[in-house]
């Protein structure tokens, strides 16, 4: 067997995709082990799909969006199905540390089948932050899944800012 016919890329793609991607073995196990986990996260944990857009890592990772603006750092996190008492936002050290945990119960009781439904995760996410946020007066709302940590800069921080010019050549 020749070294190159191993390698599942060096096939003919159409589309982007190999022609004959169960044909080839190194390919056929590949999609064998994504079946298998595929199964056992839906099955043991109810999680997405492992192959899926929305796969194993973003389901328990909240996306999050860091700006820094001359006067202050805003941190916008999204936590949809999630209420203000599952969040818990604090500092450690000059870290902005931002933790949750979602807990689903689904139950549907019928005349003829009972059904019931939990699904339980948490998160943990630690930005770091420059030593020259005013930690007194930092502020978070929470409003329709989406939480908004603001951070104002002390007012020597926002006297460090300095503007650098661009020479051209």
């Amino acid at each position: 067997m020749n070294l190159k016919e191993l390698i599942p890329w060096n096939h003919e793609k159409e589309n982007g995709v190999f022609k004959s991607n169960s044909d080839h073995p190194l390919v056929a196990l590949q999609n064998e082990m994504n079946r298998m986990f595929d199964n056992f996260s839906k099955s043991v944990f109810d999680f997405p799909s492992l192959n899926r857009e929305m796969g194993f890592a973003k389901s328990l990772t909240p996306k999050i969006d860091v700006v820094e603006t001359e006067k202050e750092v805003k941190v916008t996190a999204e936590l949809p199905g999630m209420e203000e008492k599952d969040i818990d936002v604090n500092f450690s050290r000059d870290m902005l540390v931002i933790k949750g945990e979602k807990k689903a119960e689904k139950e549907e009781k019928k005349e003829d089948y009972y059904y019931m439904e939990r699904s339980y995760g948490s998160f943990h996410r630690a930005i770091p932050v420059s030593a020259g946020v005013d930690r007194d007066k930092v502020e978070a709302s929470f409003k329709n899944g989406v939480l908004k940590v603001t951070m104002p800069k002390t007012e020597e921080a926002q006297k460090e800012t300095k503007n650098i010019e661009i020479k051209c050549g």
